[in-house]
């Protein structure tokens, strides 16, 4: 039985979540409740369960929004090759 719930969400939150809705062909009512089904759920099979490959490479560090990807890529490689 679908019961209604009202939610209070920034205007901008809205918006981009109606944009990602209609590109994935599913309704924002919907989408939220997979969200919340996946929340309350241990052994979640939705489709919006995280990939164990992504689950692997997380590492909670946090990268410095003033790193130099390419620079420190460069040293990489110059160290690697030396």
């Amino acid at each position: 039985m679908d019961t209604k719930l009202t939610l209070k969400l920034n205007q901008r939150v809205i918006e981009k979540a109606k944009k990602y809705a209609s590109n994935k062909k599913m309704s924002l009512s919907r989408i939220v409740e997979a969200y919340l089904q996946s929340l309350t759920t241990e052994n979640d099979t939705s489709k919006f369960e995280i990939s164990p490959f992504v689950k692997s490479i997380a590492t909670g560090t946090e990268i410095p929004t003033d790193l130099n990807y390419k620079k420190e890529y460069s040293d990489y490689l110059m160290e690697k090759y030396k």
